[in-house]
């Protein structure tokens, strides 16, 4: 039996301070983490909220030209002591001052000109899931706000978010990481031209240059590396405390749903506390009339306009069923994982007051 997602609660109760929005893509996260975080901030409470979206809808949503790295004031309506600051992750700016913190001026100064850091801050897999979990420990640590709501990255694989610092790891620790580093000497051996075989068809593929710019890097982030393995651990860490929730999202496809099943066994499995599933653009059957009924009614019709009303009821029954069956597909395997439906609206979902109707939705379950 479906048990229903109280959202209002999650985001009301005082004890909680992070929501963490996930699922894959295409799905809503960012508006839901948008208007749970307006939600919040009009009813008391001072609010982050921190989009990874590359649209920026976020900010056209909460009526702003644009969002940056550091959080900035949106105006709320409210009687109450609520605030609500938005930001958009910069990955590379966000690289950018983690390296500045973990090293000396001037070896910052060589690892931010280096052409491989600059690629690596850039597009190199993983990097924006651990720069969010990095930006989301830093936003905990400045203790501004009694709540942060997260739009977590548009990843294909479903928890990058909380892979991130492994995969940090993995990467440094691999075997070619440790070729580069040579215990030292890997950037002299690539300079001078005294390496391996190994190294030497490496270069010739992928040219001395460029290999020379990531030895230096490898071996530069290696001596930071301490300090962010224990950030990323730390932050991965506080996801598992009281007071963290995560949500996940989805749409009624079939897709969508059984990456959403991923989430939650993934989530169990790490023992990340799930508060529970929002569906959204759900298309609930709006009358009592049956389908056939309908079908039989629009053959028998007189005129356009009537036969036009009856089929595109049959449509939305139709499509209402189909998303009812997925959905009882979801929650027979799921028994546990309580839900709200989210239904589309006829409008998009551009401004505060749109965001205002999607979290209405999200804190009154059916």
């Amino acid at each position: 039996m479906m048990t229903d997602l109280k959202m209002g609660e999650v985001l009301l109760d005082p004890a909680n301070r992070v929501v963490i929005c996930t699922g894959s893509g295409g799905v809503g996260k960012t508006t839901t983490a948008a208007a749970m975080a307006l939600y919040a901030a009009e009813h008391g409470r001072t609010v982050a909220v921190l989009t990874i979206d590359p649209a920026r809808r976020l900010a056209q949503s909460l009526g702003m030209s644009e969002l940056t790295n550091e959080p900035q004031p949106v105006p709320i309506e409210g009687s109450g002591e609520g605030t609500l600051d938005a930001m958009m992750l910069d990955m590379r700016r966000t690289f950018d001052d983690m390296v500045i913190e973990h090293s000396t001026p001037e070896r910052a100064e060589a690892i931010l000109n280096n052409a491989f850091y600059q690629t690596v801050a850039s597009s190199f897999s993983g990097t924006q899931e651990y720069m969010a979990m990095e930006k989301l420990g830093r936003l905990l640590e400045e203790n501004r706000w009694d709540l942060i709501v997260v739009d977590t990255p548009p990843s294909r694989n479903a928890l990058d978010f909380l892979d991130a610092p492994q995969r940090l790891g993995s990467f440094l620790s691999g075997r070619l990481m440790k070729m580069l580093i040579g215990g030292g000497r890997g950037v002299g051996r690539v300079v001078t031209g005294a390496m391996s075989l190994a190294m030497r068809g490496i270069a010739t593929i992928i040219g001395a240059d460029i290999l020379r710019d990531v030895a230096v890097f490898v071996q530069s982030l290696d001596s930071m590396f301490g300090g962010f393995q224990e950030r990323a651990d730390r932050t991965y860490a506080l996801l598992k405390r009281p007071g963290t929730n995560f949500v996940v999202v989805a749409a009624p496809e079939a897709d969508a749903l059984r990456e959403a099943s991923f989430f939650v066994n993934r989530l169990a499995q790490d023992s990340m506390p799930l508060s529970g599933l929002i569906v959204n653009r759900t298309h609930p059957n709006l009358t009592s009339i049956s389908t056939p009924v309908a079908q039989a009614a629009a053959e028998q019709a007189d005129d356009e306009l009537t036969r036009g009303v009856l089929a595109l009821h049959v449509d939305r029954a139709i499509k209402s069923q189909r998303e009812q069956h997925m959905l009882q597909r979801f929650t027979s395997a799921n028994p546990s994982v309580p839900l709200v439906n989210v239904q589309a609206l006829p409008f998009e979902v551009s401004d505060a007051q749109a965001l205002r109707a999607v979290a209405e939705q999200i804190v009154t379950p059916d």
